[in-house]
């Protein structure tokens, strides 16, 4: 590998490499960075679901496809209380809620800024995922003690428009501009499955590098098809590269906390325990991802005592570096620094 490779070339050679020697380079820089054997927990809520206007063709809670959810508004602050509670006494230290909006109604916005101020005082992180938002809002929700934002890319630029057509990829950078800019985490990362072709993956991991503010943790989602999406007949992601991609994103945003999201489900612990091996620290609890099926709690547990993982203790915060320097710049020495 040469200093006049792209960063793209030196994402895909890092990609390609024998796969002992990337899971092992990308172990070796996870526990530079962060704590070894830990694992935090965080709980996903639901607080709107479905009749979302936009067309992404692997979401059931699009407008557009007849999926068969159920449909809500905005809970309770007790209600809201009570999940928290139960979180937290489960392990988890990061809150989110997600909503089904293109972009949050503002009488509703306000009722959001309430629900985020429920989980702060109960000491957890909050993470919320609301659409496209725009510069006062984003400051209304750091006002409000949000530690984080989600609004995931999904994909690479050059397959966005194969994907979703109701919004740019432009758009989207729009709003982790306004999060980041607000002094706001970035949770930021994608989906793997949606039919992109491996440069396409690499051009994916290289956007979330580049972003002007990088993201603080990356969740690696893999599709679960829904029966009514246009994207229903997807086949399965490879597991193997599945470890490849997130040990890929560890090399190259090392002080990024790397969520294993949505598509757990259908892993087994082998892969699982590679994908924690090769840089992810986090992982979604609880039996529903939004609309789509998760691990059971009691799983999730057995598989942590089986690779004698700690859990990231609910009162412990982020490390002061995550939102101060920049996280895509790996160490001197490491595979992608040559």
């Amino acid at each position: 590998m040469t200093t006049e490779h792209s960063l793209r070339q030196r994402i895909r050679d890092c990609y390609e490499q024998p796969f002992f020697d990337l899971i092992t380079q990308a172990h070796q820089l996870h526990v530079a960075h962060h704590p070894k054997n830990e694992v935090q927990l965080a709980t996903l809520s639901n607080i709107k679901s479905g009749l979302c206007p936009e067309d992404c063709s692997y979401c059931p809670q699009s407008a557009r496809y007849n999926t068969g959810i159920d449909t809500w508004q905005l809970p309770s602050e007790d209600e809201i209380r009570q999940q928290v509670q139960e979180a937290k006494a489960n392990g988890s230290s990061r809150f989110c809620m997600g909503a089904a909006w293109r972009t949050p109604p503002k009488k509703d916005f306000s009722k959001v800024l309430d629900l985020v101020r429920v989980v702060v005082n109960e000491g957890m992180e909050a993470c919320v995922t609301l659409g496209m938002i725009d510069a006062e809002q984003a400051h209304g929700l750091k006002e409000a003690g949000l530690t984080a934002y989600n609004h995931n890319i999904d994909t690479a630029p050059s397959h966005y428009k194969d994907v979703i057509t109701t919004r740019t990829i432009d758009d989207r950078l729009e709003t982790l501009n306004h999060v980041g800019s607000a002094g706001l985490q970035i949770c930021c990362g994608g989906i793997l499955g949606l039919g992109e072709t491996l440069e396409q993956r690499m051009e994916f991991i290289e956007t979330l590098c580049q972003m002007e503010h990088p993201p603080a943790s990356v969740p690696i989602n893999c599709l679960v098809p829904v029966e009514g999406t246009p994207l229903a007949d997807t086949k399965p992601v490879d597991p193997f590269e599945l470890v490849r991609t997130i040990a890929t994103v560890r090399l190259f945003l090392p002080k990024a906390r790397v969520r294993l999201s949505a598509g757990r489900l259908s892993l087994s612990d082998e892969a699982q325990a590679l994908c924690f091996y090769a840089g992810a620290n986090s992982m979604f609890s609880g039996e529903k991802l939004l609309t789509t099926a998760n691990n059971e709690l009691s799983d999730d547990m057995v598989l942590i005592d089986k690779l004698n993982l700690s859990i990231q203790q609910p009162t412990c915060p982020l490390p002061r570096e995550i939102s101060l320097e920049r996280l895509s710049e790996p160490v001197a020495g490491s595979v992608v620094a040559v």
